[in-house]
């Protein structure tokens, strides 16, 4: 008989993600602790359970101020080398207690120098943390591996330095480069100079598209910059009539097998989804998108990946073949070589889900 789909079989399923933040993950209790060192004084509370419910009800509040507030708290407070570090050592250790062995982490290093540290430093105070946490998830029995994706903000005029990083740290964990930040007023080809670098330097990328904003966005993304993947996407859906009957774009986004990096809880936060049920996952699913399951921002969600499996499992009555559906599209769309990918399905995920469905 397969094995009942709840919370601790969920956890051992065997997870892959691809879109997470990684100042929207943050630890409460690691917050607190950073605003001491720092002298940090505007943490709106001062006790981790009261903190974790103020971020959850601020992103669930409707109100983009509120929202953007709970950003400007998590990057002040990741302004050193040493808290940088911190953060991305213990964001890979939560991932992989929740049962993650790929996980690909995205940051703006240009958020992180207001206290003097370089854009090199930001990137190999990240990275050692990453470091950090596999060795340390290991020596707790779980294997991991992560990706760092370089994020430039879309309304900034950094993207072709930012790129630049990226490909300069490509042998050194760097798998990606993302752009993020507000779609409407900042279009994606702002930074053609950027995405031209990056095709010239084969080189892997991902847009934030088609979330706030929509097919124009997404259209934007994919044949004026080229990208390899679309961050969330949800809006493909109103390339789809309620027949089912595709687009143009929504055609080529399928045909191309185009990865849409969906973030359920997250997406109902900004407004593009009006509940798990009316997630256009379930749809998009059905039409057979490569769809990926993924978390945005762990803090301000409230959420994981397996949290946002379960919550899919009881929207739409999904099964392990569903979840591990999932989780081979997301791996295969990695910005890793092509064996490194297969050598994890092979090993870990089909295993893993083969072992859940017996």
């Amino acid at each position: 008989m397969p094995t009942p789909i709840d919370a601790a079989s969920l956890i051992r399923a065997p997870k892959v993600l691809l879109h997470d933040h990684l100042d929207g993950g943050l630890r409460p209790d690691t917050m607190i602790a950073l605003a001491d060192e720092a002298g940090y004084r505007r943490l709106p509370g001062d006790a981790a359970p009261a903190l974790a419910a103020w971020f959850r009800e601020a992103a669930d509040s409707g109100s983009l101020e509120r929202y953007l507030e709970t950003f400007e708290h998590t990057v002040a407070l990741m302004q050193t080398a040493r808290a940088l570090t911190r953060v991305a050592r213990e964001a890979v250790e939560d991932l992989a207690d929740d049962g993650v062995v790929y996980a690909e982490i995205r940051w703006a290093p240009e958020q992180h120098v207001d206290g003097g540290l370089s854009l090199d430093e930001v990137v190999d105070a990240v990275l050692l943390g990453f470091r950090e946490g596999e060795a340390a998830a290991a020596e707790r029995g779980h294997t991991i591996r992560i990706g760092a994706l370089v994020t430039a903000m879309r309304h900034a005029a950094r993207s072709r330095e930012i790129a630049e990083l990226a490909v300069a740290y490509r042998d050194r964990g760097v798998v990606g480069f993302d752009i993020a930040g507000a779609e409407a007023g900042f279009p994606p080809s702002r930074h053609l100079d950027a995405f031209e670098y990056l095709r010239r330097e084969n080189f892997h990328f991902t847009i934030h598209a088609g979330e706030a904003f929509g097919l124009p966005s997404i259209w934007e993304a994919i044949q004026w910059c080229g990208t390899d993947r679309l961050g969330h996407g949800v809006r493909i859906v109103d390339d789809i009539t309620a027949g089912g009957r595709l687009g143009r774009l929504a055609q080529y986004v399928r045909d191309k097998r185009i990865p849409l990096e969906m973030c359920p809880s997250s997406n109902l936060q900004t407004g593009a989804a009006a509940s798990i049920r009316e997630h256009p996952i379930g749809l998009l699913r059905r039409l057979q998108f490569r769809v990926t399951v993924n978390t945005d921002n762990r803090l301000m969600s409230g959420t994981s990946t397996s949290r946002e499996m379960a919550l899919l499992v009881e929207a739409f009555g999904y099964g392990w073949a569903d979840l591990g559906w999932f989780t081979i599209n997301a791996m295969k769309s990695a910005f890793i070589p092509f064996d490194e990918r297969l050598t994890i399905i092979n090993t870990q995920i089909k295993p893993g889900y083969a072992a859940l469905s017996a």
